[in-house]
């Protein structure tokens, strides 16, 4: 190995992969939770208003996605004490498991006052883990293969964290509440208790990623004291790619988060299913452990843009397929093969953009000669959230237009489609405004290796 590869292009052993993609499953097991079911836990369990809620979850995005920038270009100017981006998997991770359990403490009920600082803490304390983790992506190799397989280890893990939630959370709850319930204020104890140990397997598991990682692709200390927070502001204008991309990122998470908060409404009330929600919600993960793996002899094959348009196409038939599903629980079977069609589009294509971001990273190097990979994922997160914040306010609005009432057992005809909308419309208008965007992306994998190689390059002429 010659002396530019030893100083970029790493070769990472299958424990440092799994190390690094376990971030992930731990993050999944405790966030997942909440922006799966924290609406239907505040509306069903704790008692609030959907209006209200929605107000909530969109001030609340508002509030994290603006402390964005500022975690980022603190990470990227600071040196924190084991590493500047691993240490907050210990040093904010822990405190954000602890918070995950308070966010679905029901002592206060029904307390809306309660529900936003809890609600604020923890997505505060989720960004200060989140934005380092996906920097630490691009601090581990410039190795373009080597990241693919990164992205398809941590996108595995991701989804065996999302059918952990997905499945496990019901049936624990269930479990472990007085009446053997999950939809209601008696359940609030099993709630608890449930986030309780999924907390402290995602903090256990959390330390496990820090002592598996090393960052190695990072910027000298000469460029490092040259970092500013407007640095933000001249990433966003100097890199094309970077913008497409945070465009992508925002419309993913709004159509992931708006399908996702409505998929155990549908269950219970279009479905009369509630008994099932976890296998329904499973579906949603179990594409993941099919073709995650097969994801870079995927690209090679098709090439990237290809393979994303190809699955966002996939996801637009599921979707279309569960659209035309009539309600009632008869038509289990084909709300399972839609669901598993639907999530297979979904799942390859929103796991695969995670890895488009070391090269948007290496791209502003090229440009400005700052590794600002802390500052590029801080707007990565910044307008990912910001999807989220529209997803998270799309369905109470929607529930509360059509009429929805969750002390009816059974809904009206307007809640009825104002749920199916949530759950396959909206969603598939938004993929076909994904593959809009990304057939602008231009950075193709040829491209990212040749600027890769040309910052090694100009490294080594200034040593």
């Amino acid at each position: 190995m010659n002396s530019r590869e030893e100083r970029g292009f790493y070769k990472l052993s299958l424990m440092q992969r799994i190390g690094f993609g376990s971030g992930d499953l731990a993050q999944n097991l405790i966030y997942n939770t909440v922006s799966t079911y924290l609406l239907f836990f505040y509306t069903n369990v704790y008692g609030l208003n959907p209006a209200h809620v929605a107000i909530m979850f969109l001030l609340v995005r508002v509030i994290d996605a603006f402390s964005d920038p500022i975690t980022g270009a603190f990470m990227d100017k600071f040196n924190a004490p084991w590493g500047r981006y691993r240490s907050y998997l210990v040093i904010a991770g822990i405190p954000m498991s602890i918070l995950s359990i308070l966010v679905f403490f029901t002592g206060f009920s029904p307390s809306l006052a309660y529900a936003y600082i809890s609600y604020i803490v923890l997505t505060l304390l989720y960004t200060a883990v989140n934005i380092p983790y996906g920097a630490l992506n691009a601090s581990l190799t410039r190795d373009t293969d080597e990241i693919t397989k990164l992205t398809a280890t941590r996108m595995f893990f991701a989804n065996i964290g999302g059918l952990i939630v997905a499945y496990g959370v019901p049936v624990l709850v269930k479990f472990f509440s007085s009446d053997g319930q999950w939809d209601n204020p008696a359940s609030g104890g099993g709630w608890m208790l449930t986030m309780s140990i999924y907390a402290l397997v995602g903090a256990l598991i959390l330390i496990f990623c820090f002592s598996q990682t090393r960052e190695r692709v990072v910027m000298d200390k000469e460029e490092q004291d040259k970092v500013r927070v407007t640095d933000l502001f001249v990433e966003i204008k100097n890199n094309g790619p970077l913008r497409i991309l945070t465009v992508f990122f925002i419309v993913a998470f709004a159509m992931m988060s708006i399908g996702n908060a409505a998929g155990a409404y549908y269950m219970q009330y279009n479905v009369n299913a509630s008994d099932k929600v976890q296998y329904f919600n499973a579906l949603g993960s179990l594409p993941a452990f099919i073709f995650m793996p097969m994801i870079p002899a995927i690209k090679r094959k098709m090439g990237k843009k290809n393979m994303l348009l190809f699955f966002l196409g996939i996801a637009v038939i599921g979707m279309i397929w569960l659209f035309l599903i009539p309600d009632g629980a008869g038509s289990i079977v084909s709300v399972y093969i839609a669901q598993f069609i639907k999530s297979t589009g979904v799942i390859v294509a929103t796991g695969y953009m995670w890895s488009l971001i070391p090269e948007v990273i290496s791209y502003g190097e090229y440009i400005s000669g700052k590794r600002v990979s802390g500052i590029v994922n801080a707007l990565i997160g910044f307008f990912f959230k910001f999807g989220m914040a529209l997803g998270g306010v799309v369905p109470g609005f929607v529930l509360g237009i059509t009429n929805f009432n969750a002390a009816l057992m059974n809904q009206p005809e307007s809640a009825l489609f104002g749920i199916k909308l949530l759950v396959t419309v909206i969603p598939a208008i938004l993929l076909v405004v994904l593959m809009i965007i990304i057939s602008m992306y231009k950075l193709t994998d040829e491209k990212v290796e040749q600027i890769n190689r040309e910052i090694e390059n100009r490294k080594l002429k200034t040593t």
